[in-house]
């Protein structure tokens, strides 16, 4: 069984529904899942942030113990001025005592975003995550151009699964799901590849 940390920021909801398609496509895979949100840590005030964070407030914090525990990891995040939002940042800046100790290495790690205009700096959000996932030592899945789910309209990059959401809160295309899913499942496949390499006899 591939153990599957979905760790996210989101602001209005957009993020949030990626990552709860994203734990329910790995929960479908036969996946132990753990669905982990980022906090807020100051006030937006963009619309409907406040309804947000109380129609998600029984989802558990994100923890470091869900990053050592987990194969796969999948990290969400609203585009912020073409990065990841600060507060995915801070969780991901805590996590020196485990990468220094090598206990990120050979992780599968994928990322997706969500964003209020189309080119609004999704694809930059995901790299810039990329920066972090190198920094762990861990292996970087990315969902390639393979599928037909990633030709569909609202779909369409080689990075990770993204949306515009348009200044709709809590908004995503019909079509990222299915990317969001691909892509989860492209992530749990990796993580069992590297999983099964680990624990097989060294060659003499």
């Amino acid at each position: 069984m591939t153990n599957v940390a979905v760790i996210y920021y989101s602001s209005t909801g957009s993020t949030h529904r990626l990552a709860r398609a994203a734990a329910d496509a790995a929960a479908a895979e036969g996946a132990e899942v753990r669905l982990r949100r980022v906090p807020e840590f100051a006030a937006t005030g963009r619309p409907g942030s406040q309804e947000h964070a109380a129609s998600v407030a029984d989802i558990p914090e994100a923890t470091l113990d869900d990053l050592e525990w987990a194969d796969a990891v999948l990290l969400g995040s609203p585009v912020h001025f073409g990065l990841a939002a600060p507060q995915l940042m801070q969780f991901i800046n805590t996590s020196s005592p485990l990468s220094i100790q090598g206990k990120l290495l050979d992780k599968a790690v994928s990322a997706f975003a969500s964003g209020s205009a189309e080119h609004g700096g999704q694809v930059t959000a995901i790299l810039a995550l990329h920066n972090a996932i190198c920094h762990w030592g861990s292996v970087i899945v990315a969902t390639g151009s393979a599928d037909p789910v990633l030709y569909e309209k609202n779909n369409g990059n080689p990075y990770g699964a993204s949306t515009v959401a348009g200044n709709r809160p809590g908004f995503i295309h019909d079509e990222n799901v299915g990317a969001i899913a691909y892509q989860t499942r492209r992530t749990i496949q990796v993580a069992a590849a590297l999983k099964a390499a680990a624990a097989a006899p060294a060659a003499v």
